[in-house]
């Protein structure tokens, strides 16, 4: 057998890690665990991946035990990340804490291992480090996510000025090293930032937002051929058909994110994930009908995550109420009260709304009263 080089083993690792992510986008979520986990505990981007699917189960679902389980394997993760990263003298480790690290360190410590091992890309996003606020509610484990989010923020800013250098000297794998840093940039300017503020007179028009330049990273590395480009297609859809009601930005722009999931909608037409977001879009658009035909196709498509069920019965519950058909409306906010964890008060009271509507000739299902339950 042929010895595996550094640069044929992380090649290597990023095709198997492709392989896994389309096993996940098609809704075959058990075989893409199984199939990464073998080597969880060597590979870098087979740990990130595996702790990534399970951080989207875990925020999916809000059980405490998916929590904890996800919140354990991203710490494991960025364990092996810290193993694969340049060793750092006594001398450099007191040198950092004085002053940030300088594009010439960067360079010697990430362009000499871009195509072999990425290690600076390894940081969670603010998906992994958000995670580890839930983990536990107590004001220590509060302030200690927010250092990590703030170090894990301060490291693409530094991995961003990197790429945009002159000193940055591009490996054979520097795409998906590249995916990495505009996903994460992208991520923390679009997400961990509070919304746009309203121009101030005499400012500079042209001066772009933080919310702007997340948007263009992401944008760059959703039409990049990396690993990390469906993902930041996946943030890119959230922030159109759901951030921007609810930061009110007014920046809802439908063209783009359909623009973004149709290539993804021809290639997986029955995966969960696309079509929760092309019934969204519909959604957005007015079109209820095409909208309740979607999310029915989105449970259809898989029975192994209920999770995705919930999210498409939370919206069929919106798109019956927008109809005024009461009784279908009140049956999926009866399915979300005995089957999801998120908001068990919210979904009783809105069946109480529900059943509050029904005519006073009409038979309310199962026996329910809106007063009780409004109690």
């Amino acid at each position: 057998a042929i010895p595996l080089t550094p640069e044929s083993s992380l090649h290597e690792a990023l095709d198997q890690c492709m392989t896994a992510l389309d096993l996940f986008l098609t809704n075959q979520f058990s075989e893409a665990l199984s199939y990464l986990k073998p080597r969880t505990k060597e590979s870098m981007y087979h740990s990130l991946t595996y702790a990534t699917i399970l951080e989207m189960q875990a925020m999916m679902t809000f059980d405490p035990q998916d929590i904890l389980l996800a919140g354990n394997m991203m710490k494991e993760a960025q364990m092996l990340c810290q193993r694969h990263r340049r060793k750092s003298s006594v001398t450099d480790s007191f040198s950092s804490l004085v002053n940030r690290p300088t594009l010439g360190q960067f360079t010697e410590g990430v362009a000499s291992r871009t195509s072999s091992q990425p290690s600076y890309g390894c940081p969670p996003g603010p998906g992994g480090q958000h995670l580890f606020l839930l983990q536990d509610e107590n004001m220590v484990s509060f302030i200690k996510g927010g250092i990590k989010v703030r170090n894990s923020y301060q490291t693409y800013k530094e991995l961003d000025s990197l790429v945009q250098s002159s000193q940055y000297c591009k490996g054979e794998n520097h795409p998906h090293f590249e995916g990495g840093v505009k996903l994460g940039v992208g991520a923390f300017n679009l997400v961990s930032l509070p919304p746009r503020p309203l121009p101030s007179l005499g400012a500079s028009p042209t001066l772009p937002s933080p919310q702007d330049y997340g948007l263009l990273q992401l944008e760059e590395g959703a039409s990049g051929h990396s690993f990390r480009a469906v993902l930041c297609v996946m943030l890119l859809l959230c922030y159109h058909t759901f951030l921007t009601f609810v930061l009110g930005t007014g920046n809802v722009n439908i063209e783009e994110a359909e623009k973004l999931l149709k290539p993804y909608l021809n290639r997986y037409p029955k995966g969960a994930i696309f079509l929760f977001f092309a019934g969204r879009i519909e959604v957005i658009k007015g079109n209820i009908d095409a909208a309740i035909r979607r999310f029915e196709e989105c449970c259809e498509a898989q029975q192994h995550w209920k999770q995705f069920h919930h999210m498409c019965y939370w919206e069929l519950m919106w798109c019956f109420t927008y109809k005024g058909q009461w009784k279908m409306s009140y049956f999926y906010a009866d399915l979300l009260s005995k089957e999801n964890c998120w908001s068990k008060a919210t979904y009783i009271y809105m069946k109480a709304a529900y059943l509050s509507m029904f005519g006073k000739e009409e038979y309310k299902p199962f026996g329910d009263d809106e007063v009780e339950l409004f109690r």
